[in-house]
């Protein structure tokens, strides 16, 4: 697209040129007063859809949900001091999970700054460190050199949120813009000297193991990560919450390093030589608390942001460079023969791990999980909000394709069902599931009234044990039988739900969960199952009262 010929518009009405030259075509909000001008210029505009939630919170986890579901920039706008802390949870979400989102936030006018005026904060000061990069626009005229920079720097390099600032008064003002095309991404390659360091530290290495994290998915690079591991031999294990970056029914897949992560999983890290990083920041969670790599491992670690490259350990060789570049450059790498024996070794060590069996004796969870399993149509997206009952999913649930996993790295609570509906707009016709506990999901319920009113179709899965359920595993590690602040009541989704105007399922034993599966697939509304979980099953492998003992005996 080549440069616009300039025009006369108000500042509102730049902003809405600057998404459609981005081709924005949804934007979630809570609507406030202080940009009730570009509210209106996006009324004019058929090609962008708006969707009006119920709290901030909730339309910043839909924008961030959609953005990692579409590949696109997240649009949200919400007003002043208010509504920016109510959405900046959605802000840090981005932020830590690398999401490109653009945030437009109201703000008083120029004229009254600085008196602390009516809901005014400083909002480039609150989102300093939450945020890529934040500004202000005080003149109509630098709409389209800073709303386009906004763009940029939200989706090139590591991407992120970025704050626009929005003065009322600005939105009305008219100026004469000119406007640059639409962003072209940056994808720069490893120089060929760096292909044949990495080539020659992997031929010597006897154990050598991949990472995969977020950047192979933000550069769309999951079908080049297999090519490269079948040609190569290589194995992968996928970074926290980057589950659907690689096929886990494929021989190389060893696994995912996550919360609780199995033993055997961590001994496949512990005796890799070699460690193969790309696109991971190597967060406190998929380093297992900063333990590997080990002092004995080499490390090669690619990422798109030379920032993160030795932020956290020294790489033997770190490279700046795109995911699916890298991988490109690093396809003509043959795999040792000498690989093979303990891959194979691996995978079935992993196999074990990830075998769910589920009876009429077992747990409620166990049962649900076999189901979604068995049961889920190929393409199905999952999304999850924090908590214990993620446990069973991160250790079963078996991701055979690309771009069907939406989690929140941040570990935010509420973010499950919200971050659904982003991603069924982004995928009408997929089914979309959300997992969350009962702590977690009435943090955002309200936004089941959005998916009834915009009639998205989502399916809700709460695990109501009735506690925060994580938390309560801490305190009883930490603080055992002093029980405080984790215990709930039965809040009903059920009913909740057909109040609303969606459709509420209960269910109460394990053997109940397929057919109400079954009946949640087939039908075109929002649906909740309130599903009755014991708070004593309060993780995979241990019950609230094992904890306790263990830890009383620890503590004597």
């Amino acid at each position: 697209m080549e440069n616009t010929q300039a025009s006369l518009l108000t500042g509102a009405e730049g902003i809405v040129e600057c998404l459609k030259i981005e081709e924005i075509s949804k934007v979630f909000c809570v609507p406030g007063e202080s940009y009730l001008p570009l509210l209106d210029g996006i009324y004019d505009e058929p090609e962008i859809d708006l969707y009006s939630a119920r709290h901030e919170g909730g339309a910043s986890f839909m924008a961030e949900g959609y953005a990692k579901a579409s590949g696109k920039p997240g649009v949200v706008m919400a007003t002043r001091g208010v509504g920016a802390s109510n959405l900046s949870i959605g802000v840090h979400t981005a932020y830590q999970d690398s999401t490109p989102m653009v945030v437009f936030i109201g703000q008083v006018s120029r004229e009254v700054r600085e008196r602390e005026g009516f809901q005014e904060v400083n909002l480039q000061e609150m989102f300093r460190y939450t945020a890529k990069w934040a500004v202000e626009l005080n003149e109509a005229k630098r709409v389209p050199e800073l709303v386009q920079r906004a763009f940029r720097v939200a989706q090139t390099g590591r991407p992120g949120p970025v704050i626009v600032s929005l003065p009322e008064d600005m939105l009305k003002e008219k100026a004469v813009m000119n406007f640059g095309p639409k962003i072209i991404m940056p994808k720069p390659k490893p120089a060929d000297s760096e292909i044949q360091e990495i080539e020659k530290l992997l031929k010597g290495a006897e154990r050598p193991l991949i990472i995969a994290g977020g950047g192979v998915k933000a550069a769309r690079a999951e079908d080049d990560l297999l090519s490269f591991v079948e040609h190569s031999g290589i194995p992968v294990l996928t970074a926290f919450r980057r589950h659907d970056v690689f096929p886990h029914h494929h021989k190389r897949f060893m696994g995912h390093l996550g919360l609780g992560t199995h033993p055997e999983i961590k001994k496949t890290v512990q005796e890799a030589d070699v460690l193969l990083v790309l696109g991971s920041r190597l967060s406190e969670v998929t380093t297992q608390n900063y333990q590997f790599p080990q002092f004995h491992q080499r490390l090669i670690h690619i990422d798109i942001d030379a920032d993160t490259i030795g932020k956290v350990f020294a790489p033997d060789i770190g490279v700046v460079a795109d995911a699916k570049e890298a991988l490109k450059g690093l396809q003509a790498i043959k795999g040792s023969e000498e690989w093979k024996d303990w891959s194979d070794q691996r995978r079935k060590a992993y196999e074990q791990a990830a075998n769910i069996h589920a009876s009429e004796d077992s747990s409620i969870y166990q049962q649900v999980y076999t189901s979604l399993i068995e049961d889920l149509p190929q393409g199905a997206i999952i999304s999850n909000d924090a908590g214990n009952f993620a446990g069973w999913l991160h250790a079963y649930y078996p991701f055979r394709q690309k771009n069907t996993y939406i989690g929140p790295t941040s570990g935010a609570m509420g973010y499950g069902m919200p971050a659904a509906l982003g991603a069924k707009l982004a995928h009408p016709n997929r089914p979309v599931i959300s997992l969350s506990g009962d702590g977690g999901f009435m943090m955002t319920m309200q936004e089941l009234e959005t998916a009834v009113r915009y009639r998205i179709p989502v399916i809700a899965l709460v695990f109501n044990n009735q506690s925060y359920g994580t938390i309560r595993m801490h305190q009883e590690i930490h603080h055992p039988g002093r029980v405080m602040g984790t215990s709930l009541s039965d809040a009903g989704f059920a009913r909740y739900a057909e109040s609303m105007g969606a459709i509420g399922i209960e269910v109460k034993e394990g053997a109940e969960f397929k057919a109400a599966l079954s009946k949640a697939l087939s039908r075109e509304k929002p649906v909740v199952m309130d599903i009755k979980c014991d708070a004593e099953q309060v993780s995979v492998g241990k019950t609230i009262q094992q904890i306790r003992e263990q830890s009383i005996i620890y503590n004597k």
